[in-house]
C-alpha cells in the first residue's frame, strides 16, 4: 500500500504548536543577544501568523511574507532594499524551525525555513573614520548632552579596544585587570577574550566604577543616577553626534564604524594576524582558510599594536 511505518507514527502526531505559543518558548532557551536581535522580527511573525500552527506553514508562505515585510519597510538612509530586513526574518524563522525540529514538534524534512535562501549580503557602506572625522567626532561628543563624560569614556572605549557594542553593555566591574590593563569582553556568540586597554582607560573605567557605584558583578557603565546604561544610550548619541556633523547622519555613521576604524589601522600597521586578534574574530568559518590557526597574533602582540595606536606605554607591549 506503500506505506511505512514512520507514515502511521506521523499520522497521530499532535498538531505543532502556534506561533503565539512557541515563540515565547523559543525566546526564552536562547541568549539576550539572540533575543534582542530576533523579537522584532518575531514581532512580525505574530502580526501575521500568531494563531496558525507551524507546521502550516510553506516556504512559499514565508516567502510571501518576506516580500510583505520589505514592501512595508520603514526608509531610512541606511535602507538597502529590504535586504537585511529579509535576512534577518528568515534567520529568525530558521531559529524557531530548528528548536521546533530539535523538540520533534515537526519533521527536520518539514522544516519550510530551511528551503527559502537567505538574499545575497551586500557589501557593507561601513568604512574607517578619517583623522580628521575622529577629531570632530570626539570633539562634539565630549561637549554636549546631558554626560558628556559617560559618552566620552564610550567613544575612547570603542576606540581602544574595537569592541561591538555589546562587548561594552556587558563589561562588569570584575572584568577590569588593573594590573595588566586588560578588559574581560564578552561578545555575541558567546564569544569571550582578554583585551588590551591603555593606562588611562582602564584609570577612567575605575574612576567610573566608583564614582556611580557599579556593582562587581552587574553592568560597568552607569548614568549619573546609578542606572545601568543600555542600548538606547548609543541611540541618542549617535542622534546627538548627527545633530551636529551633517556627514554623519547622511553616512548614519555608527559604533561599528568606530570598530572598522581602529581595526582598519591596526590591519594597515601590524598585519592581518594581528587585526583579527584584535577584533576577537574566531579561527572558524573564515574565508581565509586554515593558513590562521597557524599565523594566530599573540596578547602581547595585541598590545603592542594598542600602545602604539594611543601612544602609551602598555605593561604587555614588547
Amino acid at each position: 500500500m506503500g506505506v511505512t511505518a514512520e507514515d502511521l507514527l506521523n499520522s497521530v502526531k499532535p498538531p505543532a504548536p502556534t506561533f503565539a505559543e512557541y515563540i515565547p518558548v523559543v525566546a526564552g532557551a536562547v541568549s539576550d543577544g539572540t533575543r534582542r536581535a530576533y523579537t522584532p522580527y518575531w514581532n512580525r511573525v505574530l502580526d501575521q501568523w500568531a494563531d496558525i500552527s507551524l507546521s502550516d506553514r510553506t516556504p512559499t508562505d514565508i516567502q510571501r511574507l518576506v516580500q510583505h515585510i520589505k514592501a512595508n519597510l520603514t526608509v531610512r538612509r541606511n535602507t538597502r532594499n529590504g535586504n537585511s530586513a529579509a535576512e534577518h526574518l528568515i534567520a529568525a524563522l530558521r531559529c524557531l524551525y530548528k528548536h521546533a525540529v530539535n523538540d520533534e514538534l515537526i519533521d527536520e524534512r518539514s522544516n519550510p525555513a530551511a528551503k527559502v535562501p537567505k538574499p545575497r549580503r551586500q557589501p557593507s557602506n561601513r568604512r574607517a573614520l578619517s583623522g580628521k572625522q575622529m577629531d570632530q567626532l570626539n570633539d562634539v561628543v565630549a561637549t554636549g548632552g546631558n554626560d558628556p563624560q559617560l559618552d566620552s569614556l564610550i567613544i575612547r572605549f570603542h576606540t581602544e579596544t574595537g569592541a561591538r557594542r555589546g562587548g561594552a553593555l556587558a563589561l562588569r566591574p570584575k572584568d577590569l585587570d588593573e594590573e595588566n590593563c586588560l578588559v574581560y569582553l564578552r561578545e555575541k556568540g558567546e564569544s569571550s577574550r582578554w583585551q588590551p586597554v591603555s593606562p588611562t582607560l582602564m584609570w577612567h573605567l575605575l574612576q567610573h566604577v566608583e564614582q556611580r557605584g557599579a556593582p562587581m558583578n552587574g553592568r560597568l557603565l552607569h548614568y549619573l543616577d546609578g542606572r545601568p546604561i543600555t542600548y538606547h544610550r548609543y541611540d541618542r548619541l549617535w542622534v546627538r553626534v548627527g545633530e551636529s556633523l551633517p556627514w554623519a547622519a547622511k553616512q548614519g555613521v555608527s559604533t561599528h564604524w568606530i570598530r572598522y576604524t581602529t581595526l582598519t589601522w591596526v590591519e594597515r600597521h601590524f598585519g592581518y594576524a594581528v587585526a583579527r586578534a584584535f577584533a576577537g574574530h574566531n579561527d572558524t568559518n573564515s574565508d581565509a582558510g586554515s593558513t590562521t590557526t597557524y599565523v594566530r597574533a599573540t596578547l602581547e602582540e595585541v598590545a603592542t599594536a594598542l600602545a602604539a595606536l594611543t601612544g602609551e606605554h602598555h605593561p604587555l607591549a614588547a
